[in-house]
């Protein structure tokens, strides 16, 4: 019987363990969930494991009630079994893989954006491929089926985030001994999957023309600001502190990913960007609306806490540039802005390809500004082509063989 760490979850106040045991039924053994109540969060014992009164308000604080309870249960259940038998590819992801993503990987675990794209993908794409599939039986032909059956439905990069995913985790499989096969998602995508759709991009001009849409809304125009002329990315946006920018520049230092505050996505995102006036003057309209303030979030909710800045792109930005639907402060359907809304990772983009355009082609400034480790990530997924660009081109191209004659 494979070993199980169980699932912790916390409803009504109370935190309960979720795990699996085994149950004859009709002749034929199943395995079914069980659920145990642990403890409060304000302390209150319910499990006899829980011997003192203690304050449980993080998942982690029941991490040690988890773990002695389940050490009976995988006793009780490997009793004349190999605790390290070939398990389901499902209940490895669920007792083992994920845990270790969330909470064990470098003592601390992965990044919470990097968690929930990996959750993302198993719900919606490995989830019931694996099914009753087990770590010793996978095999490389069922890898390559799998992708050739979604070959037409998903984009290549999205079949690339499966296969990588697949891979990682029969990876860790293979570290923890529970596989003795290689790898079997070291395979290749299909020659004939969907292309992935090409990404979008603000120019400069309707960079300019949202934040002046947004005129009466400063708090909305520092953010288009922030994406458009800066390049931060909407997480780092979101936890902007007053504190963060002092007379000629902004620190990044932290970043949210649905109300989790932590680190940037890389280390080398912590870093600090100089202001132009594009981005000092919002911030300042914003800074008088608000008190002035010198400590505490720049776009901060009711309790405290960053606010969600999809409200914000829902209720404000998009009605101003689209023109369609009803602006929320406003009350009222603003006119078009001549813009086509296309996110705030068209204005990273568009900040890229303005940037080395203005620079005569120096990408090393676009990827200071992005704060990307690798100069390819910022070739290959931000700078965009302008037809511009191959026009500028072209006429240095002619000016120079004219001279030559």
């Amino acid at each position: 019987m494979a070993y199980q760490q169980g699932s912790i979850y916390l409803h009504n106040g109370t935190w309960y363990l979720k795990y699996r045991i085994p149950e004859s039924k009709n002749g034929t053994t199943q395995r079914v969930h069980k659920t145990e109540r642990l403890c409060a969060r304000n302390g209150e014992q319910h499990h006899s494991l829980c011997d003192q009164k203690t304050e449980h308000r993080s998942k982690k604080s029941v991490c040690d009630v988890r773990d002695k309870f389940m050490a009976g249960v995988n006793a009780q259940q490997s009793n004349g079994h190999d605790a390290q038998a070939d398990m389901s590819v499902f209940d490895f992801w669920e007792t083992r893989y994920l845990p270790y993503c969330e909470h064990q990987y470098k003592g601390v675990g992965m990044k919470p954006s990097t968690v929930r794209g990996f959750k993302q993908i198993w719900r919606q794409h490995l989830k019931a491929h694996f099914a009753d599939l087990t770590l010793q039986g996978y095999t490389p032909d069922l890898a390559r089926r799998f992708l050739g059956s979604v070959k037409t439905t998903q984009s290549k990069n999205t079949l690339k985030h499966i296969r990588a995913l697949g891979s990682a985790l029969f990876n860790e499989a293979i570290e923890r001994g529970l596989r003795k096969e290689a790898n079997p998602w070291h395979v290749k995508l299909p020659k004939d999957c969907k292309d992935t759709e090409q990404t979008q991009h603000y120019t400069l001009e309707e960079a300019e023309n949202i934040v002046s849409a947004l005129i009466e809304h400063p708090d909305a125009q520092l953010v288009i600001a922030l994406a458009c002329f800066l390049g931060l990315r909407p997480g780092e946006i979101a936890a902007l502190r007053w504190e963060d920018f002092d007379v000629d520049s902004v620190h990044i230092r932290r970043s949210v990913v649905r109300g989790h505050v932590g680190t940037p996505k890389t280390a080398e995102s912590i870093a600090t960007l100089p202001l132009i006036d594009q981005v000092r003057v919002p911030l300042e309209l914003w800074r008088q609306k608000s008190g002035n303030p010198k400590e505490s979030w720049i776009f901060g909710s009711r309790n405290d806490t960053p606010t969600d800045l999809h409200n914000v792109i829902n209720r404000v930005i998009i009605p101003h540039v689209n023109g369609s639907g009803r602006c929320i402060p406003c009350d009222k359907v603003p006119k078009k802005s001549g813009v086509v809304w296309k996110g705030l990772y068209a204005g990273r983009r568009g900040a890229a390809t303005a940037i080395i355009g203005l620079t005569n082609g120096n990408y090393a400034a676009a990827q200071e500004l992005l704060r990307h480790k690798s100069m390819n990530t910022t070739l290959q997924f931000y700078k965009k082509q302008t037809q511009s660009a191959l026009a500028d081109g072209l006429k240095a191209m002619q000016k120079a063989l004219s001279a030559g004659e």
